[in-house]
């Protein structure tokens, strides 16, 4: 047999070799590496559901952006997470309030004031925080972030308390922290004994500080009111002028769901309806504004509908903690001037509040000595009446003067009603009526004249029995149980016109037009419609008013009757 020589040696090897590895590499082919920390980390979070706080996402707020890179990039957990395990409710009591406090967001699902209450029977503490439509467009104080899902986060987070759920009295300091190892929250709320409080929020991505913000959502306030969505408004004080934002200009024009913002710096800002307040005062940084509207779903006559709901956010501007004074009660004047800077600018007494306020003090000393809040208003009615009677007397006896007059002016009125306005000739009519205003020494709007002082006190009458909180739920007799609201009968309202049209009779017609005077008899009527919905106060202080006036009229034509006027005019007349 033939050797095989070194060269067919050499093939045959690598002949086999090859085999091998290809044998090799066909039926025995290991598993594939893993992917890098860095990728299946990223693919694990955008795998992961966003947590959403309600049925209903809240509005988003454009704060500022951070320079930080979205969590959703980061590579390493650089802090321990902070969570709680369960979800668990804190109650903080004073004499004046009772706010609950929730750990999940850490926010505050009630906020009742112990020494007002609501339209329930039997009556309970008023509640300002409606918790229907909170649990659809976000809860107050829940945090406002620049990034809607850190945001989301955020607010449905399981927030670590300082103290265990329970009651605790105030004053008291509760802090709430929460961490998911990227994003950190630190929440402190520091209640006092008196409508004050103070809170503190510090927001950080990766030890970088984010521009926060809190909110209050959900609509504010008492909900018996009329109307009580449109009679809650936005409000901010800056440059030292108050402006106050009805819901209809709340977000965006055309979409009031996007927030506006106002920039800071500001005194103050806030939330309010008819009574109650939600201000926002600076402790720190400057604070700005957000502000919208968010539709509350309900059900009317078992029919769905929606209802808007005006919403605000206090924030910085930067990113650095906010910190601010905030103040959640009643507008009663006397409190609200012990606020620096003053909140006396939120009960609403427009131009008149130089009047407005000395007659609201002037009630309330009265109520000192006068239990009632109603008969201090008629008291006061008659006081008012009273120190304005001179004026009456002088607007009476011009009157009487320009009744004696009035036949002989209308005869010079008859000879000349053929004429058009635009005719030469009435030119002449008005010359011979003004010299009879001359012989007889009359000034044609002297009946009036008195009667213009009158005009800004009433207006801020008005103001004050519409918007003093003294007078909510304040009862006077019967069936007026609350001051502050209407009439549920409309006793009053039609008394007034009743006793108003006795007064337009009794009193002296300057006026010899038929068209004027069926104007002056129905003049009333008009004053009742439009009394209907005003406060039952301020209807009291008018049924006084007229009462007096009667009894005025009747002294006046007892002691200065109108003369008789004289037979030339008649027979002229005739």
């Amino acid at each position: 047999m033939k050797e095989v020589s070194d060269q067919v040696r050499g093939i045959i090897f690598v002949v086999l070799v090859m085999a091998v590895i290809f044998a090799w590499s066909r039926f025995y082919r290991p598993a594939a590496p893993p992917q890098q920390k860095q990728a299946q980390s990223s693919s694990q979070k955008s795998a992961t559901p966003t947590t959403t706080q309600s049925e209903e996402a809240p509005a988003p707020v454009n704060l500022p952006k951070s320079s930080v890179r979205k969590s959703a990039s980061v590579a390493a957990v650089p802090f321990a997470p902070v969570q709680a395990s369960v979800e668990q409710q804190i109650v903080v009591e004073s004499a004046l309030y009772r706010v609950e406090v929730s750990n999940r967001g850490a926010v505050v699902k009630s906020w009742k004031l112990k020494k007002y209450n609501d339209d329930q029977k039997p009556p309970q503490p008023l509640e300002l925080v409606d918790a229907d439509s909170s649990s659809q467009l976000g809860w107050p104080f829940s945090s406002v972030l620049s990034d809607s899902q850190l945001e989301s986060r955020a607010n449905s987070a399981l927030y670590e308390i300082s103290s265990s759920a329970g009651t605790v009295t105030a004053p008291t300091d509760l802090t709430f922290h929460w961490s998911d190892g990227h994003l950190d929250v630190t929440k402190k709320l520091n209640f006092k004994q008196d409508y004050e409080m103070t809170v503190e929020v510090a927001a950080t991505l990766d030890g970088n500080p984010l521009p926060v913000a809190i909110a209050w959502r959900g609509g504010f306030g008492d909900k018996s009111v009329y109307k009580a969505s449109q009679n809650v408004n936005v409000f901010y004080k800056q440059n030292g002028k108050l402006n106050l934002l009805q819901y209809k200009k709340l977000g965006v024009s055309g979409n009031q769901s996007q927030p506006s913002q106002q920039a800071g710096p500001m005194d103050f800002l806030g939330i309010q309806d008819q009574f109650f307040t939600a201000t926002f005062l600076p402790a720190g940084p400057e604070l700005s504004l957000w502000d919208w509207t968010q539709e509350h779903k309900i059900v009317v006559d078992n029919k769905p509908e929606t209802e808007p709901e005006a919403e605000m956010a206090a924030g910085t501007a930067s990113a650095v903690p906010l910190q601010a004074r905030v103040y959640v009660g009643p507008k009663d004047l006397a409190i609200l001037g012990q606020i620096r800077p003053s909140l006396e600018e939120l009960v609403n007494f427009g131009w008149t509040g130089v009047i407005a306020k000395p007659l609201l003090f002037i009630i309330q000393w009265l109520h000192r000595y006068i239990p009632n809040w109603g008969w201090a208003i008629v008291i006061l009615t008659l006081l008012i009446n009273f120190a304005l009677f001179p004026l009456k007397l002088k607007s009476q006896r011009s009157m009487q003067r320009m009744a004696k007059v009035a036949p002989e002016i209308r005869a010079i009125q008859d000879r000349y009603k053929k004429y058009s306005m635009s005719d030469p000739r009435k030119r002449q009519m008005n010359e011979e009526v003004m010299a009879i205003y001359q012989r007889e020494g009359i000034n044609p709007v002297g009946g009036c004249l008195p009667m213009l002082p009158q005009l800004p006190i009433w207006w801020a009458l008005w103001r004050v029995l519409n918007g003093a909180i003294e007078l909510r739920h304040a009862p006077w007799l019967g069936w007026i149980h609350d001051l502050s609201a209407k009439d549920p009968y409309y006793i009053l309202p039609i008394a007034m016109a009743v006793l108003m049209y006795v007064s337009t009779k009794m009193t002296p017609q300057t006026t010899v037009d038929p068209s004027q005077q069926r104007m002056m008899t129905f003049m009333p009527l008009m004053m009742a419609v439009f009394f209907f919905n005003l406060s039952s106060g301020l209807n009291l202080y008018m049924f006084t008013s007229n009462v007096v006036a009667v009894g005025q009229q009747y002294y006046l034509n007892r002691t200065q009757p109108l003369p008789k006027p004289k037979p030339k005019f008649k027979k002229k007349n005739e």
